[in-house]
């Protein structure tokens, strides 16, 4: 799989092709609540590498990166989230898309990212969030499968926003 080189701004809004946005459904009662966050016989299911939890205080914002062997599965848990997606796999069909998830806290999804699909994340609010990730792949502290573009870089040319859509 070849990257597409980019000179200037070149996202349209969109959906991205292997991006799998999936609802999860907390099962509340008197004593709290439980939620599951990924299972092995789902779909989406391909292998289990390990599992982390990273943060992202506000003002900040996580981006961008790819990998170009790992899956992730992220699951942002506290905290309202905006995860941005950008396909610039040369030969993709939905290559140049840019792809905007909003994850509320009390409407928690499951993102599914393919190789090669440079992503991040930064909250809504002055709150901080907090997303685990199932990722595909062990990481491998000596030869990082991470690619990485700063969080402004114009190649993508995405301007990161800090309000939801409905807000």
């Amino acid at each position: 799989m070849r990257l597409l080189e980019v000179n200037a701004v070149s996202f349209k809004m969109g959906v991205i092709d292997g991006v799998v946005i999936k609802p999860l459904k907390r099962i509340v009662d008197d004593r709290g609540w439980l939620m599951e966050i990924f299972r092995s016989d789902w779909p989406e299911f391909q292998k289990f590498g390990q599992a982390y939890m990273t943060t992202c205080k506000p003002g900040v914002i996580k981006a961008w990166h790819y990998h170009k062997l790992q899956w992730d599965h992220f699951v942002p848990v506290r905290g309202n989230a905006l995860v941005a997606l950008y396909d610039s796999r040369d030969g993709s069909k939905t290559v140049g898309n840019l792809q905007e998830i909003e994850v509320m806290e009390k409407e928690p999804k499951f993102i599914k990212i393919p190789p090669f699909v440079y992503h991040g994340f930064t909250p809504l609010d002055m709150e901080e969030i907090w997303v685990i990730n199932t990722p595909t792949e062990l990481y491998n502290y000596k030869q990082p499968d991470e690619f990485r573009l700063e969080w402004d870089d114009p190649t993508i040319g995405y301007m990161w926003r800090k309000r939801s859509r409905s807000q």
